[in-house]
């Protein structure tokens, strides 16, 4: 097959407008963390590359009203900003340090993890519990899309063939965050299970909102808001956890890989999600 093309754009519209033009023959290369893998392979084969790195603007880190990580911003950026990690938003930075290794975190950026919508990863699990958006341009113009409904299934997303990713958008955290992960293998894999809480509870300890997403055990995230509200309105005992934490696991899809067999992951559900409930336990 005849080499690639490689694109190195300087300005975003001229990134939007060769995305455009080549559509879904251009593999995006943002810190080719992923996509190196899968070129290696021979899982895709592309006719060109877009590189992001010299478009100014996409490696920027925004704190008002809502947090703003442009696409190129690294995990570890993430991870180590005192900015993020001082702000209501320090959950964040402390899931994206849990991230594979530092080699790993130099380089995959926040558009690349949600783009590649692979299932074994981290980031997403928590940006959907805290209703995170991403900003997409098109020549036709802009859109936002929550990231629940962008990461639609095994490396699926939302992306049209004329878009790119510019920035996720990151709504104030209620005041319970966790993020909980089991990693069968190396203290550096991918994690098994992924459980992400996000919960408001009032003076009294009463639940007002919780939002509970299950990562990394089938195509996309997942969550189940009925069961959820089981809990509103009233204080979370470690019986209401473990209720909880018992219909994630009958209800969650789970897969099969080198990490866990899906009935292994539908009982790591129940116990990560009781343990991730269990400091909301009154």
């Amino acid at each position: 097959m005849e080499e690639p093309e490689w694109h190195s754009p300087a300005a975003i519209e001229e990134a939007v407008a060769l995305k455009a033009r080549l559509g879904d023959a251009a593999a995006v290369v943002a810190g080719g963390t992923f996509t190196g893998i899968l070129v290696a392979n021979g899982l895709i084969r592309p006719t060109a590359f877009i590189h992001l790195g010299r478009v100014p603007g996409l490696d920027r880190i925004e704190i008002g009203d809502e947090l703003r990580l442009g696409a190129m911003v690294t995990h570890r950026r993430v991870e180590r900003s005192s900015e993020i990690r001082q702000s209501p938003w320090g959950c964040v930075a402390e899931c994206f340090a849990q991230v594979a290794s530092p080699r790993i975190r130099n380089q995959a950026t926040v558009g690349g993890v949600l783009c590649d919508a692979d299932y074994a990863s981290d980031p997403p699990t928590l940006l959907v519990a805290l209703g995170a958006r991403v900003r997409l341009r098109s020549p036709s113009g802009e859109r936002e899309v929550l990231v629940a409904d962008f990461i639609k299934d095994h490396y699926e997303t939302a992306l049209r063939a004329d878009e790119l990713l510019l920035e996720v958008v990151v709504p104030r955290p209620p005041l319970r965050v966790t993020y909980l992960k089991f990693k069968s293998r190396s203290s550096e894999d991918r994690p098994c299970v992924g459980v992400a809480v996000a919960a408001d509870m009032d003076r009294e300890g009463r639940c007002g909102s919780l939002r509970v997403v299950v990562g990394a055990v089938s195509g996309r995230p997942q969550e189940f808001p009925d069961v959820c509200a089981i809990a509103l309105g009233h204080r979370i005992t470690l019986d209401v956890a473990t209720e909880i934490g018992r219909r994630y696991s009958e209800l969650a899809s789970t897969l099969s890989d080198v990490r866990g067999s899906a009935a292994y992951r539908s009982r790591l559900i129940a116990v990560l999600v009781r343990r991730s409930l269990e400091p909301l336990a009154a």
